[in-house]
């Protein structure tokens, strides 16, 4: 069931934030809900365990800083809290998830209180579905057979994605994100085998993108640029560290492959730089760590204004597929979205879930995120020892 509140833009200006509480579920997202007089809520997703985030919400809402906190406050005055989350008194780290999450649920709220889609809050949608590409699963990215297994369950998935990240660390034999001080001949003639592979596997009607998490230093990633062009990935991922530096400009005028960051961009100014010096072909903000959907408009404007698409990261679950579909449909430069294979099934969602087909999804236009969560499923499935709801 959806919250609904009549005559709701009459209250418009006396409705005021009265807690804002947390969930960790035993697996996901950690839920953040903003809560209000009028008994309206909005749900936001954030990583960090339950207790780290009640710690952040305390900090914001504490005695040192009361004129920033959001409780007692208009919930729809959304770009007042974001600036005094995000600039008014700087915040750092994994602190900004937190905050990231308070900003998609006041988005969520707001779509309530006024009876339409976040979608339509921020402008209006573009399209009323969304191109997707997901994940290829792991295993023996050296073998031909394996190759073969694999490109049919990719191309018989139910769900029909077009374009699939394959990641490197499998084939280098490392762990997932971590720093690899060059990677040498023979690892990289191992790539170009892998992807070359995947791509004869595939064929050409599935796009591959070469999925790094940030392991490789700037001659490796040279190198496997180089390994992998004949294949024509769609983009070549989060090769290098996450921040600007010469780097990746450095990258840039070596190939022509087209580059792909930015799941860990904090905020627009995190951004700015990749668009200027046009380092990268496509930015990837993840609503839960650049500052809400509030810090992704900003940055989709920025990426606007230099011809440069967005796609969002995105997978950590239901809340934050709702919330990055709602913002894709309402951005003119994003022609793609991130989804997880298992996207569609949403155990915590009751009612009409995500709907997926032949590649794309639908863009939901219920009020707010358009979110259909068990509240019986989540009270069952809570983190050991997790409080329901504070």
């Amino acid at each position: 069931m959806h919250d609904s509140l009549p005559n709701a833009t009459s209250l418009v200006g006396q409705i005021k934030i009265t807690a804002i509480n947390v969930l960790q579920p035993r697996s996901g997202a950690t839920l953040i809900r903003v809560e209000t007089d009028a008994g309206i809520y909005g749900i936001g997703p954030c990583h960090g365990t339950g207790p780290f985030v009640r710690a952040a919400i305390a900090a914001l809402e504490g005695p040192r800083l009361p004129h920033l906190g959001l409780i007692g406050k208009d919930p729809l005055a959304i770009d007042v809290h974001f600036h005094n989350m995000f600039y008014a008194y700087p915040q750092r780290s994994r602190v900004i998830g937190v905050l990231s999450a308070i900003d998609i649920a006041l988005w969520d709220l707001a779509g309530k209180l006024l009876g339409q889609p976040v979608c339509r809050l921020l402008g209006g949608p573009f399209r009323d579905e969304i191109a997707l590409y997901s994940h290829c699963r792991g295993g023996d990215f050296l073998s031909r057979d394996g190759w073969r297994a694999r490109a049919q369950e990719m191309r018989d998935d139910p769900y029909g994605f077009r374009a699939y990240k394959i990641d490197i660390h499998h084939i280098l034999h490392s762990h997932m994100q971590e720093y690899i001080p060059g990677i040498g001949p023979r690892a990289v003639r191992d790539v170009a085998a892998a992807y070359g592979l995947a791509r004869e596997a595939l064929g050409d009607d599935i796009d591959i993108i070469v999925h790094c998490h940030n392991e490789l230093d700037l001659p490796s990633a040279i190198q496997v640029a180089q390994a992998v062009e004949p294949i024509q990935p769609l983009y070549f991922e989060d090769p290098l560290a996450p921040e600007f530096t010469d780097a990746w400009m450095a990258l840039r005028r070596t190939t022509r492959v087209p580059i792909l960051t930015g799941e860990n961009i904090a905020l627009a100014e995190g951004a700015l730089p990749f668009l200027q010096n046009q380092a990268v072909d496509s930015l990837q903000p993840d609503l839960i760590n650049c500052g809400g959907i509030s810090g992704a408009r900003r940055i989709a404007d920025l990426a606007a204004l230099y011809r440069i698409p967005i796609s969002c990261h995105n997978v950590s679950g239901y809340v934050l597929d709702m919330a990055s579909q709602q913002f894709s449909a309402s951005v003119f430069n994003c022609p793609l979205l991130e989804c997880r294979r298992t996207a569609a099934e949403a155990p915590e969602a009751t009612g009409e879930k995500l709907v997926i087909r032949d590649g794309k999804m639908k863009i939901a236009m219920r009020p707010g995120l358009g979110l259909e969560l068990d509240f019986d499923y989540l009270k069952a499935n809570r983190a050991d020892g997790e409080p329901w709801w504070n």
